[in-house]
């Protein structure tokens, strides 16, 4: 009996690497966003001199918003990946990011929400800009999903806030007298 629970045991470890294809498609939805913001960036070279007034504006943005998305999946590619599947070998390299292998779950779905809200910040600006092509219900629902985003964020923090409260208190012993 023991043999047979060892070997489920090593099996459900082992299923963490069924992740690891994941993982390799979020690295080639990036390589599709690098795709998507040479186009971009090229359309705005191109359009530099024969551009309206906000055109050059929001192709901008556009820019900046495929940069935070391809910045969050790589968040996602590194913490998941370390997280649930194995640590990354990079050792002491000069370029590992500071923050690898230090963000927990809760720290990703942090991470996560951030670039959510930050992305949808950035689409907010872009219809602002553009909003002759907006109804104001269209503009109305776009800073109600906006404000749904950050809400949820801000909930999410202090869930987390006082979860780690929780935590501090469960390891530390009352003093006499408390």
């Amino acid at each position: 009996m023991r043999a047979l629970e060892h070997g489920l045991e090593r099996t459900i470890f082992a299923s963490r690497w069924l992740l690891a294809p994941f993982f390799v498609g979020l690295i080639a939805a990036i390589v599709v966003l690098l795709i998507k913001f040479a186009k971009e960036l090229i359309h705005l070279i191109e359009g530099v001199w024969e551009s309206g007034e906000y055109e050059s504006v929001i192709s901008i943005l556009t820019l900046v918003d495929t940069a935070l998305i391809a910045s969050l999946l790589l968040i996602m590619i590194f913490s998941g990946y370390e997280n649930f599947v194995s640590k990354i070998g990079a050792g002491t390299h000069e370029d590992r990011p500071a923050w690898m292998g230090k963000v927990g779950f809760s720290d990703l779905k942090l991470k996560l929400i951030g670039a959510i809200v930050a992305i949808s910040a950035v689409e907010l600006l872009k219809a602002f800009l553009t909003s002759t092509a907006y109804t104001t219900e269209q503009l109305a629902w776009k800073v109600a999903i906006h404000l749904t985003f950050v809400v949820s964020g801000v909930l999410f923090a202090f869930t987390d806030r006082l979860t780690e409260g929780k935590k501090d208190n469960k390891a530390k012993p009352l003093a006499e007298g408390e």
